[in-house]
């Protein structure tokens, strides 16, 4: 019986976007967790909501929207924490709220407004358009292309930022690449859990992974497997029982994380 829910399109389009996602956010988690800045991409999350509500109010693709204005703060907070490292919670803080913020007063600008709201901030995978995925996979190949041309920069700032100036790479440009390449993969997270459980997707596959990995590579690899696995799992567990689907991948995430650390112990 359970097999049946595959003959549907929108099931099969929720499958794919969440194994096109997870392997984005397995990668990109993999760089986040390892630099140590998942509460910057947190805020590049909320602060892409600014840009939801922008394109509502204008009448443009969502997506659209909310990619625009995602890479803009990611732009924005490396540059800024940067320039001043001392003060990066209080710089994060404050696009979270200011993007958030923009967002809801263009909602309420909107008129005639009739969106889901909850679809943004707790995703809607089964909404999934066919212009989502080609955004998915058209992310997942500059993201591999990328990371796969840069993965010694990558790997040389991620560990040891300072030896890595010292070898002539150029630390500020791949910081602040590594913070656009977030802030795509997290407007494609959104989709698929919502902007308010998006570092969880990011966060939690690769804390699991970096106990059976000790090369950033594999930690990546393992991270897209288990972000695949709780994501479908998820879905599914969403769709047998009514749930929401975003909240249920990431229940599944946390679940697997404890007994992951039960069994590591």
């Amino acid at each position: 019986m359970m097999f049946e829910i595959f003959q549907y399109d929108f099931i099969q389009h929720a499958i794919i976007a969440g194994i096109l996602v997870s392997f984005s956010a397995g990668i990109i988690g993999s760089l986040i967790v390892t630099n140590r800045i998942s509460f910057l991409a947190g805020g590049i999350a909320h602060s892409s909501y600014g840009g939801i509500g922008l394109a509502l109010y204008l009448g443009v693709p969502v997506l659209f929207g909310a990619t625009v204005f995602a890479v803009i703060t990611a732009v924005i907070i490396a540059f800024l924490t940067l320039q001043n490292r001392e003060r990066i919670d209080a710089i994060i803080g404050i696009m979270w709220s200011a993007g958030m913020a923009v967002g809801i007063i263009f909602v309420d600008l909107t008129p005639g407004y009739n969106v889901d709201l909850m679809s943004f901030l707790f995703g809607s995978i089964i909404a999934v358009s066919t212009n989502d995925i080609y955004y998915m996979i058209g992310l997942d190949t500059v993201i591999a292309i990328i990371v796969t041309y840069f993965y010694r920069e990558f790997l040389a700032i991620s560990y040891d930022s300072e030896f890595a100036k010292l070898r002539g790479i150029n630390v500020k440009f791949f910081y602040t690449l590594m913070m656009v390449l977030s802030a795509f993969t997290v407007v494609a997270a959104i989709q698929v859990v919502g902007l308010i459980l998006v570092i969880a997707l990011l966060t939690i596959p690769t804390y699991i992974a970096e106990n059976y990995a000790n090369r950033l590579s594999t930690m990546m690899i393992l991270s897209v497997i288990f972000a695949t696995i709780f994501t479908l799992t998820g879905l599914i567990f969403s769709y047998l029982y009514d749930l929401s689907s975003g909240a249920s991948i990431i229940v599944v995430s946390i679940i697997s994380l404890i007994i992951s650390k039960i069994i590591k112990k």
